[in-house]
């Protein structure tokens, strides 16, 4: 295995440094995709892109929970549109991010 990437300890700060991109987390590794992606199946049992996306929501599960609007943790996570970023947490946790931000204004009464 890639003696590289086995002394990286920071990634899920490399993760948000690259923007949630395995070709650009590959590039600052200085390694191909396909050495990330084996790396990855045999030490965290995901390949990349699936990590990748489960570190960018729990980021963002972090902000609304900390007060984020949408719109903001949207911006904060990389996404163009509030929307596309609403789709993506919903098709991962099954919950909106809207509803998120109720239950945690819900939670202060």
């Amino acid at each position: 295995m890639n003696t590289k990437l086995n002394h990286i300890e920071n990634w899920p700060e490399l993760a948000q440094q690259v923007n949630w991109s395995v070709s650009v987390l590959a590039k600052h590794c200085g390694v191909s995709e396909r050495t990330l992606r084996r790396h990855f199946l045999k030490q965290i049992g995901k390949c990349p892109r699936e990590w990748l996306a489960a570190q960018r929501q729990r980021n963002a599960l972090e902000l609304l929970r900390d007060g984020s609007s949408v719109k903001e943790t949207a911006s904060c996570m990389g996404y163009k549109q509030p929307s596309n970023f609403s789709r993506h947490y919903k098709s991962l946790t099954g919950v909106c991010p809207s509803a998120q931000t109720i239950l945690n204004d819900s939670t202060k009464l």
